[in-house]
């Protein structure tokens, strides 16, 4: 359950009764992850390497990153389909500044950080202040955003980029990726955010139940505004990453990062009805997603299997929210 929201300064009572709901609660996808490495261990001599390993987490940090910008918008009651085109939108802008302007690289990641703030703020005033369907409005900005990366690039790539804006997607501090530690910071961050402050116990109750915040006096339609520009600037810094591991910013980029997020929230737990949910279940259903690729790969599946395998992964998580959701409602306590 979300954290309660009455009071900033005096932290919620942690029962062993709490805790133990908390580990029930995240035992099927952690069971899941551990099955599923157990599994793909023995099928392939190749899973359980280091150099696997961290290709995996790597190609699985932007995924990752995106989803947490997915939760906190879930958690709020909403939906962001826009995650992808801003990713694709970001990386692509922030390349033409880079090779054709020739705009110094720390210039041009506060640019692209502030486009992603930019279709943030859209989404977010076209929700709350006009009161537009969230799936309708991020499904038309997106739409928007792909077709600007399409215009801007004419369909085409632009590469080599520069080694400094290359490095947050490709570079290492020792053995670690930076995307990999990148991932870990901002999960951390928001983690304890979500959990430790005010800000982030009005974000759960927001999307829990509204009403209630609203006379306990959690101005609700800020919070849910101030949630998808955060969405958004973690989508562009995702752009970021994808365009500096690729070494290129391609008009295809950011395709696959529209259901996918959707689809780690939902397997981490994160109820599609708001309000429940943890940050660090969505980093392990990222993780769970990006080893049943990475496994499927090794194995050499069939992508059109691999769709309905990957399609089948997320019908269950569906169904198992609903399932919960059902069983609460039906409770008499």
């Amino acid at each position: 359950m979300p954290p309660s929201a009455s009071d900033g300064n005096n932290k919620p009572e942690r029962t062993v009764f709490s805790t133990w709901s908390r580990i029930r609660e995240r035992a099927p996808i952690l069971i899941g992850f551990l099955g599923l490495i157990i599994v793909l261990t023995i099928l392939s001599p190749y899973f359980l390497t280091v150099s696997n390993w961290l290709t995996l987490i790597t190609q699985t940090s932007m995924m990752a990153i995106v989803a947490l910008g997915e939760s906190l918008v879930i958690l709020t009651g909403g939906i962001d389909l826009s995650s992808g085109p801003v990713v694709g939108l970001v990386g692509m802008l922030s390349a033409g500044l880079l090779v054709r302007n020739h705009l110094p690289v720390l210039l041009v990641l506060v640019i692209g950080l502030l486009i992603g703030a930019i279709v943030g703020l859209v989404n977010g005033l076209s929700v709350t202040r006009l009161r537009m369907a969230p799936f309708i409005v991020t499904l038309a900005t997106g739409a928007m955003a792909s077709g600007l990366t399409l215009t801007y690039s004419q369909g085409g790539t632009i590469a080599p980029l520069p080694s400094g804006f290359a490095y947050f997607g490709g570079g290492q501090i020792g053995p670690i990726p930076v995307p990999v530690l990148i991932m870990f910071g901002v999960f951390g961050l928001f983690a304890f955010v979500m959990s430790r402050t005010v800000w982030g116990r009005s974000v759960y109750v927001s999307g829990g139940n509204p009403q209630a915040a609203y006379l306990s006096g959690i101005p609700v339609q800020k919070v849910r505004l101030e949630v998808y520009i955060w969405a958004g600037i973690l989508y562009a810094a995702a752009g970021i990453i994808e365009a500096g591991l690729l070494d290129a910013a391609t008009a295809s980029a950011g395709t696959t990062l529209v259901l996918t997020p959707i689809a780690a929230v939902v397997i981490g737990g994160v109820s599609l009805v708001g309000g429940i949910g943890s940050l660090w279940g969505t980093l392990l259903g990222a993780l769970t997603l990006g080893v049943l690729t990475n496994g499927l790969d090794l194995l050499n599946v069939s992508p059109y299997y691999s769709q309905v395998i990957y399609g089948l992964v997320v019908f269950l998580a569906v169904l198992l929210d609903a399932v919960n959701r059902k069983g609460k409602a039906q409770s008499p306590v």
